[in-house]
């Protein structure tokens, strides 16, 4: 009373998938299998046939026949039970009910048999209970490796202490070994503001100790001579000895570690990561963009926050005001130690001490002079806005992507991650309409659309794929990243005035608008 073989086969007897549960040899089974169009009759009603030997039990689906052979001591009613059974897993797996279809799911079509038929007889199972086994999902493993994944989060971070307590310890190292810091912005040694004169003293404005470290000594400051003071052994090519660091960092990068922001890099690093300024004084004005927008409408949440920067290549350059345009309602906050007084009224930065000059080759984009953020729940300040509509027909849902573009803004890079449903056969979405071009990363199943420049000619696009039956919720949430060339600050650097007079020296200022999380939820 056992069901000998579950088949799938065509009309004319071609077997396309065949899971035994009794040893059988292939000529005998492909025998039973050929033999069974023959013996269907045209016009009757019932669902089996059978042999001297055997008993077929099936159903038609489609072009295709489910079939079991079984003995002909098998309980007739228990097999029908297992043939609705089978006939409803087939469609779970196979989106196709054809030759094509159940090919290329016949792997996970056997595994749901065994699961369904164990040792000829049905187990009491259901088409849910049967997916879940087959999956395999362990609440178990998962809290594994979330704990695991916590774990190297947590090694990671103490790795990332340490290396910036190694930077700490070259840095007093190199001080104690007789190297004087210069004065002007910076500085937060008091035996040198006594001496020299005193400078920034806030490190969160971005300006590096090890700057300080090596800077070039104040005009005027006496120093003693190598020959009356020799420093201690090893404080001469500090720079050298600072590679050690720097090969520990390069590990963690290594292992997939960014450290960029954590770890402050040194003058050389900065210069390697970013290109060398060709003007003697350059200022970038940056602002970062975080947004969520809503799928239906609306937006969740729109931070921007902006940083106007200074680089000097000269210390000639240092002793200077910057004179700025701003936005009336946007609210600026200076550097501690800039002329507050002096930039409300004329919108001039300057230090607030005029003796004093500004710091040269600082990391980055150089010093931070000047920051602002503006949030805002106004819809009409969303520089792209984002609109998917899926939709299911029969075995496929067709997703219709819309973007549009704020007028203000000509975006630049503009790259749209949209998720999709895991993929069978590592094959890629169909993409039937698109204004740009498109690229799948079939390891994470997103699809992502480039456009190189949205300007006046481009302010709407679309795009449209199509993928197998899926959730409209699986298309979220989208991932947006782009850059510009304006920002909502509106600051401008227009003009540069000597504190020691004659004429201006040449300047060149950057400004980038960028997105560091811009989504669609």
């Amino acid at each position: 009373m056992v069901v000998l073989a579950a088949s799938i086969i065509t009309k004319s007897g071609k077997p396309l998938v065949s899971r035994q549960f009794v040893d059988m040899s292939r000529i005998r089974i492909e025998g039973y299998l050929a033999a069974f169009p023959k013996l269907v009759g045209t016009g009757k009603q019932h669902t089996f046939v059978e042999t001297e030997n055997v008993r077929y039990v099936y159903q038609p689906i489609e072009s295709l026949y489910l079939l079991l052979v079984t003995n002909k001591q098998s309980n007739i009613l228990e097999d029908l039970e297992t043939l609705r059974l089978l006939s409803k897993l087939v469609p779970e797996y196979s989106y196709t009910l054809d030759e094509e279809g159940i090919c290329k799911t016949a792997f996970e079509l056997i595994f749901a048999f065994d699961e369904a038929i164990s040792l000829g007889h049905k187990e009491n199972v259901t088409v849910t209970q049967v997916k879940q086994y087959c999956e395999m999902e362990s609440h178990e493993e998962r809290l594994q490796i979330l704990l695991r994944k916590k774990q190297i989060e947590e090694t990671n971070q103490l790795m990332k202490q340490k290396a910036s307590q190694i930077d700490k310890s070259k840095i007093e190292k190199t001080r104690s070994g007789g190297f004087v810091p210069s004065s002007g912005f910076g500085s937060s040694d008091s035996s040198i503001s006594s001496g020299g004169g005193g400078g920034f003293a806030n490190p969160g404005f971005g300006i590096s100790s090890d700057v300080d470290s090596f800077s070039t000594k104040p005009k005027g400051a006496s120093r003693p001579s190598a020959s009356a003071t020799a420093p201690p052994k090893g404080s001469g090519m500090k720079l050298g000895k600072s590679q050690k660091t720097n090969q520990f960092l390069e590990s963690l990068k290594a292992e997939g570690e960014n450290i960029v922001e954590d770890v402050r890099p040194t003058v050389g690093q900065s210069r390697a990561a970013a290109p060398l300024p060709t003007d003697p004084i350059t200022f970038t004005i940056e602002e970062k963009l975080n947004a969520t927008l809503k799928k239906d409408g609306g937006i969740s949440s729109f931070d921007v926050q902006g940083t106007l920067s200074l680089q000097l290549l000269s210390e000639d350059d240092g002793q200077i005001q910057v004179e700025v345009e701003t936005n009336p309602s946007v609210a600026f906050k200076t550097h501690p130690n800039i002329n507050k007084e002096l930039f409300n009224k004329e919108n001039i930065l300057a230090p607030k001490d005029a003796s004093r000059a500004f710091p040269v080759n600082q990391p980055g984009n150089g010093l931070a002079l000047l920051k602002w953020r503006k949030q805002s729940s106004d819809e009409s300040l969303v520089p792209l806005t984002i609109n998917c509509w899926p939709s299911v027909s029969g075995n496929e849902t067709y997703v219709n992507i819309e973007y549009e573009a704020f007028s203000q803004f000509d975006l630049q890079n503009v790259v749209i991650s949209v998720p999709l449903p895991t993929l069978r056969d590592g094959q890629g979405p169909s993409v039937r309409q698109i204004d740009g071009d498109w690229r799948y990363d079939s390891r994470n199943y997103v699809l992502e659309w480039s456009i190189d420049l949205i300007d006046d000619s481009n302010r709407s696009g679309c795009m449209e794929f199509v993928v197998p039956p899926a959730d409209p919720s699986v298309f979220f949430p989208m991932s947006v990243r782009f850059t510009a060339t304006s920002t909502f600050g509106g600051l401008k650097v227009v003009n540069i005035l000597p504190q020691r007079g004659g004429p201006a020296p040449k300047y060149s200022q950057r400004t980038i608008l960028s997105t560091e999380n811009y989504q669609v939820v």
